[in-house]
């Protein structure tokens, strides 16, 4: 039986954090108890009980993510390509995967199939996303507790008004990106405060 895999990833408009993947294999006639949709468009705790679900009853199921400095270094859509790779990897043997987006010559045809909407056209895509978002959101959220004046555990590193603010009145953190705009505004500015030594907690 062919294994066919759903890739998406999270992250990638982030101000902070990494960019996350994820590479689900969903059984024959598997039905979610909640409607699976854009992860974005649920809430909170919907997304959290669809990836018990998802994890429970998937055949396989694995997560990649590509840092905050490997975005700067290789830029976002090129460590995209890497968290979906490593996804690919932990997962173990596949045969097709079909991922959200446009072609990506990393992931070329016949092996790849690009789905524009992939995550409200295919199912294992959809849940991919929900495992990949909960999984983010998990770890900006402890972060928030090692660097609360950003709000993590609220905005998960998008560049909300809240997140905004903090950066102009805290500096950077070890943790955000600094090719991304806002960021690198921070340091145009001659604000190079950083609020703690830097430590690298790639996932």
């Amino acid at each position: 039986m062919r294994r066919v895999v759903g890739l998406d990833e999270v992250g990638r408009g982030c101000l902070a954090g990494p960019v996350v993947a994820a590479a689900c294999v969903l059984p024959p006639g598997f039905v979610p108890p909640l409607p699976v949709r854009d992860s974005k468009q649920l809430s909170r705790a919907q997304r959290e009980l669809l990836a018990r679900v998802i994890l429970e009853h998937a055949v396989a199921v694995a997560v990649g993510a590509a840092s905050h400095r490997e975005v700067d270094r290789l830029n976002v859509r090129r460590a995209t390509v890497l968290a979906m790779q490593r996804a690919l990897r932990r997962l173990g043997d596949w045969d097709h995967a079909l991922y959200d987006g446009l072609p990506m010559p990393e992931l070329p045809p016949p092996r790849f199939t690009a789905v524009v909407n992939g995550d409200e056209r295919c199912l294992s895509i959809a849940c991919a996303a929900i495992v990949a978002k909960v999984t983010r959101d998990r770890l900006m959220a402890r972060l928030a507790c090692r660097f609360p004046a950003y709000g993590w555990e609220r905005n998960a590193g998008y560049g909300t008004p809240e997140h905004l603010a903090a950066l102009g009145i805290h500096g950077l953190s070890p943790f955000h990106r600094r090719t991304f705009a806002p960021v690198r505004l921070c340091l145009d500015g001659n604000d190079h405060r950083e609020t703690c030594s830097d430590q690298d907690l790639d996932p």
